[in-house]
């Protein structure tokens, strides 16, 4: 026989042919075109077994955990690669801290890098989102020589939330660039119209945002709810303006169908459901406290509240801080006390450095009836923050004068200087300064106004005559004739004031008749007065008091002609029945003959039939009543003395019966 031929090795099924790292590249291209990050994540693992080193499979793996919302995961990928290879990950590493909202490590993490394009942007966001926008928007101008996109939409939302919205006219003029020529631009344009107060200009900009927005994103070919939600930010401003503009109704109404219909993004969401709650006011508690509530959520971390849903990440400090104070508010209506004082203790962590805080603190201690803790907390934020002092300042003059405290309240706005001379000012501390009986210091007052407004260099001078006319009647209805005679005097020299000219002439009739009389001739007399003798008028015992003031004359007109057609009425004899002789009356008619019979004096009821009650029936029928009432007669319990007695009595009749039948025997 033939020998057997030897059989040839079998391949493993364990080996496979080794794929070149280009093919890996081109793999993983393909994947990160289609979004597919976690098939990505693979290939870039792959990529680096092979090629430990590889910068561009390290990038490609962060920027594809970061694509995929795994910022954690990302952090621990840079943090191992940083290690092991000498490849500079900073900037993605400040961009995942930014993403944490680890603010100060991410900027901390971009030192070193701030000569490039991408370092800049991403510092420049990070110091918008920590409330730097004055440092935001100057790297945003840095770059505008840059060919960056969309850098005009990042300006003029800096220079909105900067306070420069006067800068973002100019700004588009320089670029430039019309506010129309995007949705996004025309939206952050038309907020700058709102902060300008300009709202009429801004509800036509946002109505043209969105249908540019309708436009641009059909030709995406977007499918109408994702259309909705990408303009959903346009619909809450354009109900916003129209709140403003006291439109209520389309405001509640277009808040009302964003709610409903849930088609907008969570921050958009949320703010329409805060200024919905705020629109409505305290009509309805219950339900603003249970919206809010989905917004607001308890934490275990060193700050107690959250907003939910990362909405703290989403919102502007303003928005969340409104929020908040929302619902601080309607817990006070609702007289959740306890609640209220939880939440208040912990917006000064929430919000360093704001005064809302500490309004709603008072708030708090006013609703408690302690108005006199509520002054002492605003006093002393006061006088550790003079410089922003004013708003606190009014708060606690406005729950002292409520409080009935006067000299407080007048004492919290003589502290603001900005306002001490306006005549608004000025009435309110004179009116509080007299309820506390301080005459003098509200007289000082009325001196200090007059002397600034007499020494401002403004044309204006009729705030002037305003104060110098009731300080005159102020001193001249506590005493100081002489005071109010001179101010008087100078508004008569100066413009000439008929209401000045009166008070003047009647303050000197009392000290001074000749002054008196030399401006009494400056009067113009009164039309109709040139046949009246003044000298027979003061003779007479006074005018009498008439009700209908110059029509008196008319009434007595009236009176006296109807008197004389009284008079010439004739006198007509009264007609008597037939057969009634005037002379023979004969017994006067019953004075109770219109009454009804039951209410005469003289109405007897008839009595009551005693045979009404007699039993009906067969021989031997009882009475529902009689029966019911022995019954319950039976039931009573009855004492030794009651048993006694109904025993004698059963004694006696049956005594009495023998006794009968032995008298018929």
């Amino acid at each position: 026989m033939a020998p057997k031929a030897k059989e040839k090795p079998k391949a493993s099924a364990t080996t496979t042919p080794a794929i070149s790292i280009e093919d890996l590249f081109t793999s993983l291209n393909r994947h990160i075109q289609r979004s597919e990050y976690e098939q990505a994540v693979k290939l870039s693992d792959q990529i680096l077994a092979a090629a430990p080193g590889d910068e561009d499979a390290i990038r490609c793996k962060v920027v594809a955990l970061v694509k995929a919302d795994s910022i954690e995961e990302a952090l621990a990928a840079i943090k191992e690669r940083s290690k092991k290879a000498s490849v500079d990950l900073s900037f993605f590493k400040a961009y995942c801290l930014y993403r944490q909202n680890k603010l100060e490590e991410a900027l901390e993490s971009l030192k070193g890098l701030e000569g490039s394009t991408e370092s800049m942007l991403l510092e420049s966001q990070i110091l918008y989102r920590l409330g730097k926008m004055g440092a935001s928007v100057d790297i945003y101008q840095k770059l505008q020589k840059s060919a960056v996109d969309s850098l005009e939409i990042n300006l003029v939302a800096g220079l909105v939330s900067a306070g420069r919205t006067s800068e973002v006219q100019g700004t588009l003029d320089a670029l430039r660039v019309k506010a129309t020529s995007s949705f996004e631009l025309a939206y952050n344009t038309a907020c700058s119209l709102i902060e300008r107060e300009k709202y009429k200009d801004a509800e036509l900009l946002l109505l043209s945002a969105r249908r540019i927005g309708q436009e641009m994103l059909m030709e995406e070919n977007l499918a109408d709810d994702d259309v909705e939600i990408e303009l959903a930010p346009i619909a809450v401003q354009i109900a916003y303006v129209q709140q403003i503009l006291g439109n209520t109704q389309e405001a509640v109404a277009s808040y009302t169908d964003l709610v409903k219909r849930n088609l907008a993004d969570e921050s958009s969401l949320a703010v329409a459901v805060n200024n919905l709650i705020a629109l409505k006011g305290p009509k309805d508690v219950s339900d603003g406290l249970r919206k809010l509530d989905k917004l607001i959520e308890k934490s275990d971390g060193p700050e107690k509240f959250q907003l939910a849903r990362g909405l703290d990440l989403k919102l502007s400090q303003k928005q969340r801080e409104a929020i908040y104070t929302n619902r601080m508010l309607l817990l006070l209506h609702s007289n959740k006390l306890d609640q209220a004082r939880e939440l208040v203790g912990a917006l000064p962590g929430l919000f360093p450095g704001s005064l809302v805080p500490v309004l709603l603190q008072a708030a708090v201690h006013v609703r408690e009836n302690k108005a006199a803790k509520a002054e002492e907390i605003l006093g002393q934020y006061a006088e550790k923050f003079p410089d922003r002092s004013k708003v606190i300042l009014l708060a606690r003059a406005q729950v002292a004068a409520a409080a009935g405290h006067p000299q407080v309240a007048a004492d919290s706005l003589a502290k603001i200087p900005d306002i001490q001379h306006k005549p608004a000012t000025v009435a309110t501390l004179v009116s509080l300064k007299e309820r506390a009986g301080d005459v003098d210091g509200a007289d000082a007052v009325f001196d200090s106004a007059i002397n600034w407004w007499s020494n401002a260099m403004t044309e204006d001078n009729n705030k002037l005559n305003i104060i110098m006319q009731e300080a005159a009647a102020f001193k001249l209805r506590h005493g100081r004739k002489e005071e109010a005679a001179c101010l008087y005097e100078q508004l008569v020299k100066s413009h000439g004031s008929i209401e000045a000219l009166v008070g003047l002439i009647q303050t000197a009739a009392d000290g001074d008749i000749e002054k008196a009389e030399a401006y009494e001739k400056q009067l113009k007399p009164l039309p109709g007065l040139k046949a009246i003798d003044v000298d027979s008028l003061e003779k007479t015992s006074g005018a009498k008091h008439a009700d209908k003031g110059p029509d008196t004359g008319v009434t007595e007109t009236y009176e006296a002609k109807s008197k004389d057609k009284a008079k010439k009425k004739r006198k007509r004899k009264p007609k008597y029945p037939k057969g009634f002789d005037p002379a023979n009356p004969g017994p006067p008619p019953d004075p109770e003959r219109w009454l009804p019979k039951r209410e005469r004096s003289s109405y007897r009821p008839k009595r009551k039939d005693k045979r009404a009650a007699q039993i009906r029936g067969s021989q031997g029928a009882v009475a529902k009543e009689a029966a019911s009432s022995s019954d319950t007669k039976s039931n009573q319990p009855a004492n030794s003395k009651g048993a006694s007695q109904n025993s004698g009595t059963v004694q006696s009749k049956a005594s009495s019966k023998s006794s009968r039948k032995k008298s018929r025997k």
